[in-house]
């Protein structure tokens, strides 16, 4: 039995959950698909309510927005089956065994992440988002499973209603970022068994350039917000791990002034049809030891 949940802002997600229901009506699964807006007041939302014309399918909009890590705690407690397969609603599904993928595994596992891959190219006004994507989440499974806990986005994810329960996303996170980053620190907190397989979605909305800087500064507020409550281990993280490092010299007094005299050239690079990796890591850095001085 299987409960595919979908969260949606401002989006088509007609052609995703039409996909889905194909392929799950051709297995002997009960299931059922959900998909919920959040309180976008969205025109895409007029064919989003096709959904409900779906077998098996429903759709529904917030009335107001509560954030994504909300938007899934509710999706959880409506939907009614015990296994729970998260899906982002810009993912486009690019194998037709994708359902029968997850349903071998399904037995064998608390959590099975399936993975993302990126399209093989871009225009130049998404590239940030695309270059960091296939630098740091479009891994294979042996990759994955060096470090397992890690390496679990919610994007495209199976796991058993119990163990969901006993987490359940951060309900004061109601901004874009690091909602996964906790929620698997938590799985990895009760040993959750974890199950990597090669199922990937492809993200087909990449954000441009200028939505995903923005987004970015959203999801650095989200870590300080994570860290300074002591909700998750810095250690945990790379990059807090090499926040703490900085810290422990005093140098982030010097990466907070960087990020203010050099902060419009950052973003100008970010936002240009060339950005810079290398420029992205120095602004998250950066912007990250100076938004934590003010704490």
């Amino acid at each position: 039995m299987l409960s595919i949940l979908i969260p949606t802002y401002n989006y088509n997600a007609f052609p995703l959950v039409s996909k889905l229901e194909e392929l799950v009506f051709n297995t002997e699964l009960k299931y059922e698909i959900i998909c919920i807006d959040d309180g976008s007041n969205s025109p895409h939302n007029t064919e989003n309510e096709k959904i409900n014309e779906l077998r098996h399918c429903q759709f529904f909009s917030l009335n107001k927005n509560i954030g994504l890590s909300n938007n899934r705690n509710e999706l959880a407690r409506v939907s009614k089956y015990e296994n729970l397969l998260f899906i982002d609603s810009d993912s486009v599904i690019i194998d037709t065994n994708f359902i029968n993928k997850y349903i071998e595994f399904i037995k064998n596992a608390d959590v099975i992440y399936g993975g993302r891959i990126h399209p093989k190219s871009v225009s130049s006004n998404r590239k940030l988002r695309w270059k960091y994507g296939i630098k740091k989440e479009d891994q294979t499974v042996s990759q994955r499973n060096q470090n397992p806990y890690k390496c679990v986005l919610f994007n495209n994810t199976l796991i058993k209603r119990n163990v969901f329960n006993k987490i359940g996303f951060e309900k004061a996170i109601t901004q874009y970022g690091h909602e996964d980053t906790l929620f698997s620190y938590n799985l990895y907190k009760i040993k959750a068994n974890i199950k990597h397989i090669d199922n990937p979605v492809l993200h087909g909305d990449v954000d441009l350039n200028d939505v995903y800087v923005n987004k970015t500064i959203k999801g650095l507020k989200n870590l300080n917000f994570i860290y300074t409550k002591e909700l998750i281990e810095p250690n945990f993280i790379t990059f807090l791990r090499i926040f703490k490092k900085i810290e422990r010299f005093k140098l982030n007094y010097i990466f907070a002034l960087i990020n203010k005299l050099c902060y419009s050239i950052f973003k100008s690079n970010l936002k240009s049809n060339n950005p810079s990796l290398y420029i992205f890591e120095l602004f998250r850095l950066s912007y990250f030891c100076a938004i934590n001085l003010k704490k």
